[in-house]
């Protein structure tokens, strides 16, 4: 936390006159620790398949929760972080809230229409050009926090290993492999940090303080990070 600065709800508790901040704007909730949640949650999921810890059957389930929380209220946390002049938060949250929603609509209406040995080399564009966007953001958050740049390390490594597994399944009929299954342990692991962020950040908001590190790193002032936890 910086030096003098309390959490957004506690300098809302020290004013005790509920007209006095009428004329002076609006500022929302941090919405930080709800795009953090949804994404944990919804990387979760689906890392429990790709791991093969979960039956691929699961696949349709999980498609629904990422479009509605890992996609629906990500991208509205995002939309969120750009009123509270968080670029970086505007930016994560909103690109991988869309993430989330078209991956309901790969499962749901893309990979039914794609012949059997097809379906690797074409997740495995999907999956590279996700991964080149997740290494500049990650390059970005190194002003951020510890946890942030924890979780996008992990992301990144989780991209990868996914790409590389699923393109290495062109012209086969298999469904996964040890690279995929790999990638789905890392991806737990990411799931784990992102919720730990989340959750730091409510807790801080809740109690008035920080109780959990985060680690801030070097960063502008004028630019929050993403959660409460980053203060």
């Amino acid at each position: 936390m910086e030096a003098g600065r309390l959490p957004r709800e506690q300098e809302v508790l020290i004013d005790q006159d509920p007209t006095a901040a009428r004329g002076e704007g609006w500022t929302p909730s941090d919405p930080g620790p709800l795009g953090l949640a949804a994404f944990a949650t919804t990387t979760f999921a689906l890392s429990l398949v790709n791991a093969n810890l979960v039956t691929a059957k699961a696949l349709p389930m999980v498609a629904m929760i990422a479009l509605a929380f890992g996609g629906i209220a990500q991208l509205v946390a995002g939309i969120w972080e750009f009123r509270t002049g968080n670029t970086f938060g505007a930016v994560v949250f909103t690109a991988y809230g869309t993430f989330w929603i078209s991956f309901f609509f790969v499962v749901q209406l893309a990979l039914p229409k794609i012949p059997v040995a097809d379906v690797g080399s074409t997740l495995g564009l999907y999956l590279w050009t996700w991964t080149i966007f997740t290494i500049y953001i990650f390059i970005c958050s190194l002003r951020t926090t510890g946890a942030i740049v924890i979780t996008l390390a992990l992301l990144v490594i989780t991209f990868v290993l996914l790409a590389i597994g699923n393109s290495a399944l062109a012209g086969t009929m298999s469904a996964t492999n040890g690279t995929i299954k790999l990638g789905g342990y890392v991806g737990i692991a990411t799931a784990i940090a992102a919720w730990y962020t989340s959750f730091a950040g409510i807790i801080t908001a809740t109690f008035g303080r920080p109780l959990l590190p985060v680690f801030a790193l070097n960063r502008p002032t004028a630019d929050r990070d993403v959660g409460a936890a980053s203060r």
